[in-house]
């Protein structure tokens, strides 16, 4: 399970011109489910979700986590993050989680993110959305749960 996490100080995401999921400060998190990733994957991820130190402190370094900086998390499938691109020129997806398999993990993950952090929005998995936000650095980091 991989996770594009981008710590921004606004994000929002929409499907049909209409505003599903938005945060204010905190973590914008693009969510790829990988084949024969499970839950374990999904508890791996969102306990580095919690507390990956990306946020400044009071002496301006990364030491602080999200729950220290009361940010937002907002989570978005993005089945993109299993492509394969180390050949040739076009994304194959052979890697990437069955979209049934890939949809219990994503909800499955949402729902222990909402059970650990009351501040947690979310896209709508399979669906047509688009993400705007304000990078906040910029920061972006590649977390992998294996």
């Amino acid at each position: 399970m991989k996770a594009l996490i981008q710590r921004v100080s606004h994000a929002e995401v929409r499907v049909a011109g209409e505003c599903i999921g938005a945060i204010d400060h905190g973590l914008l998190a693009l969510i790829g489910v990988e084949r024969g990733d499970g839950e374990a994957d999904a508890d791996k991820l969102l306990h580095k979700l919690l507390h990956y130190r990306v946020f400044s402190d009071g002496e301006g370094k990364m030491n602080d986590d999200l729950r220290k900086a009361e940010g937002g998390l907002l989570l978005v499938s993005q089945f993109t993050l299993a492509a394969e691109t180390r050949k040739g020129l076009r994304p194959g997806f052979s890697s990437a989680a069955a979209p049934d398999e890939g949809a219990r993990l994503f909800d499955y993950l949402v729902g222990q993110a909402k059970a650990a952090w009351p501040k947690v929005e979310t896209g709508r998995f399979g669906a047509d959305m688009q993400v705007s936000l304000t990078n906040d650095g910029p920061v972006t980091f590649l977390l992998e749960s294996h």
